[in-house]
């Protein structure tokens, strides 16, 4: 919801809202009114006695009749136990009423969680603006992680957006469940690459629960990254690619690079492990991170409606690294051969 407003609201329904659901009618007439408010948060709102049908507390699936009087008592968004930090540096992009896009550096947690819980991206924005929080799902941590609607991991840099609003919230959550987010990631990996699409399962790794994997057991969620061949590295020893997502799963581009196209990406402790060429290993071990990075962010402004498009240039260990592999031997992707 937007602003602080939490004075009571009263609404009596009309012929429109005869029969339906209170929870389904209240969430229109809100939104008709410019109140925000997700649909876990009213059904949440009812359920404590927020909401009252002329007196007394009803259920959400209860039904709506004609000359009914429904007052609506807004519970505040439970507040984050994220501590505001102004310490942590915030590399901004783009910034308006309803979302901030920053560009994260490698070694910069997303959100607090076990073993991080300060020191996150998420106590530097929450030191920078107001992000209206959601009251979620029983069992549900969005109350940890304010604003997110996607993440990148730790070592991984690049562009990334975060809501400030319900609204933008829960319009961003729709794009990406709709795949209807543009997003390329630029990733150097050890052997030569091809271009090529993965759309395989994906789920927890069958022996390790810090892995993903394509092999997981009944594994429902779908995963797909096309990749393309840009340059031919250290003598066809590494490859710099593009890798474009259609769906977004924790660590997805590792994952299907290491295990579909057997070119882990270079640095990747978790997902390559040790790299065994003398030369390639020297530089892993002057990069200290893999070597992933998020280039390319571009969507339609969850509330404005305008295209936006975002772009971050490589950050110096990158450039450095991918300098010392040329000097190694380069061909560019146009002169190879399938590539």
């Amino acid at each position: 919801m937007r602003g602080d407003a939490t004075d009571p609201l009263t609404f009596v329904v009309d012929a429109a809202g005869a029969r339906q659901r209170i929870d389904v009618w209240l969430a229109g007439v809100l939104a008709a009114a410019g109140i925000d408010v997700t649909r876990s948060s009213l059904k949440q709102w009812i359920e404590q006695g927020s909401v009252l049908v002329d007196g007394r507390t009803v259920k959400p699936s209860a039904r709506a009749c004609v000359g009914a009087r429904i007052v609506v008592h807004p519970a505040p968004p439970p507040g984050s136990d994220a501590m505001p930090d102004p310490t942590i540096p915030l590399s901004i992009l783009h910034e308006d009423d309803d979302l901030i896009v920053v560009d994260k550096p490698a070694g910069l947690v997303v959100h607090p969680a076990r073993g991080h819980e300060s020191g996150t991206l998420v106590n530097a924005l929450l030191a920078h603006a107001t992000i209206e929080q959601e009251s979620p799902e029983p069992g549900d941590d969005a109350v940890a992680r304010p604003g997110i609607v996607h993440r990148l991991d730790k070592d991984t840099s690049g562009v990334m957006v975060v809501a400030r609003t319900a609204r933008a919230r829960e319009g961003l959550k729709a794009l990406f469940s709709r795949h209807d987010i543009e997003r390329e990631y630029r990733a150097v990996v050890v052997g030569s690459a091809r271009d090529a699409t993965y759309d395989t399962p994906f789920g927890r790794h069958p022996a390790d629960r810090l892995k993903f994997s394509t092999k997981a057991r009944g594994a429902t969620r779908r995963a797909v990254t096309h990749v393309r061949v840009l340059e031919r590295l250290a003598g066809g020893r590494a490859t710099l690619v593009a890798c474009t997502l259609e769906t977004g799963r924790t660590h997805q581009i590792r994952v299907h690079l290491s295990e579909c196209g057997h070119t882990p990406v270079l640095g990747d402790k978790l997902y390559g492990g040790r790299v065994r060429d003398r030369e390639l290993a020297e530089i892993v071990s002057r990069l200290d991170r893999h070597w992933l990075h998020a280039a390319v962010l571009g969507f339609v402004h969850p509330v404005t409606g305008a295209r936006m498009r975002f772009e971050s240039m490589l950050p110096e260990s990158l450039v450095s690294a991918l300098e010392a592999l040329r000097r190694l031997g380069s061909t560019s992707a146009g002169d190879v051969a399938g590539g």
